[in-house]
């Protein structure tokens, strides 16, 4: 029988397929079973959920665990409904006594019980728009209300800020600081917006966290955990050729473990530079539909800064008068806007040393144009 493919690209296997972490796992432990609460901030596909995954595997059996992913929210309700959705279905417990607790906590919620397949009960929630906060506060109080130490992992946190609702963030502080029982990881990809909530000093979180940015994995431990499996079903691996994967999408998990698992699936080992251009060829194809509308839905200003910061890589000057002369963009002040709203709406990540393709599958199939 064919070994299961070890380079998972999404969700959470287990830590024998889980790449290093060893120390970013190890101090997020430590705050939350030490009563301190972690912001985990770091681009999209970094690795984030698979390290909040990894570390709940590991925490001690008298904790128990809430995973909630609010990225597909867009105002408050929604909020409270994936909240207690993702809360009630993780601590559930069978019988009737939890669902007289519910009734309690929940009544403005009107809770569903729905039976799974597997045996395991799902719930879910209607939520009348006049009731939001008194749900939100049922919520609250039922955690509260647990014996047993939880934690609260909300990816994507930093959608509460796009909430139409004035003062989101405070709402939940008032209710959140008064929970020692319960520890939260905070985690976001947008730096500017988790920052103002948890770094700047006005923000209505600042101070209460532990800030931990999370960066790439080592090339080194990350060479070592791609190899240990190839090697382990006797086929080739060329460190080499995974070097240069590495460095061209800058280490960044989910594109190398998105290689290595065509690569793998091949069955031929990792033999040389050729197998990862393949692998990075299909990636692209498969995307090229999407590609295509993506662009077309850009206005003519974006599609053309869009297409000059991947032909350059790295824009370190967009609104400098060399970088608009040679890719023939308009006025400074206009390529300024431009940028930020393609930072905002995350099709340009801004770094250190200037600005990048966020998708980097994006930027190779925007230079495939320009040939």
């Amino acid at each position: 029988m064919k070994t299961p493919n070890p380079f998972i690209t999404s969700g959470y296997a287990g830590p024998e397929t889980f790449c290093d972490r060893e120390r970013e796992t190890s101090e997020l432990l430590s705050a939350l079973e030490n009563g301190r609460n972690v912001t985990l901030i770091a681009p999209r596909r970094y690795g984030k959920t698979g390290l909040i995954r990894n570390a709940m595997n590991a925490l001690p059996k008298e904790f128990d665990k809430v995973y909630v992913d609010i990225y597909a929210t867009e105002r408050l309700s929604d909020f409270v409904t994936t909240f207690a959705d993702a809360v009630v279905t993780s601590l559930a417990t069978p019988g009737g006594k939890f669902a007289a607790t519910l009734g309690r906590f929940f009544g403005s919620l009107r809770p569903t019980m729905s039976p799974q397949p597997d045996g395991s009960v799902k719930w879910s929630f209607d939520l009348a728009e006049t009731a939001v906060r008194t749900s939100l506060d049922g919520t609250f109080d039922f955690l509260a209300s647990r014996k047993r130490p939880v934690v609260i992992a909300i990816d994507e946190f930093q959608q509460i800020r796009k909430y139409p609702e004035e003062n989101v963030e405070a709402l939940l502080r008032s209710r959140i600081q008064f929970l020692p029982n319960i520890r939260f990881i905070f985690a976001g990809s947008q730096l500017r917006l988790m920052s103002g909530m948890f770094v700047a000093p006005r923000g209505a979180f600042y101070n209460s966290t532990d800030i931990m940015p999370l960066d790439v994995i080592g090339e080194e431990p990350y060479r070592k955990f791609a190899e240990r499996f190839f090697v382990a079903e006797g086929l080739p691996f060329s460190g080499d050729s995974f070097a240069g994967l590495y460095r061209r999408f800058e280490g960044v998990t989910w594109y190398v473990q998105s290689v290595l698992n065509r690569i793998w699936q091949k069955g031929t080992g990792f033999r040389n530079d050729e197998d990862v251009e393949e692998a990075i060829g299909s990636l692209v194809d498969n995307r090229n539909l999407v590609f295509h509308d993506l662009l077309r839905s850009q206005g003519v200003a974006a599609r053309s800064v869009l297409r000059a910061v991947a032909e350059d890589g790295i824009a370190t000057a967009p609104t400098g008068r060399s970088f608009l002369l040679r890719h023939r963009l308009g006025a400074p002040s206009t390529i300024a806007g431009v940028l930020e709203n393609l930072v905002d709406r995350e099709l340009l990540y801004r770094t250190d040393r200037g600005y990048v393709i966020y998708d980097r599958l994006f930027a190779i199939w925007l230079r495939r144009l320009a040939k």
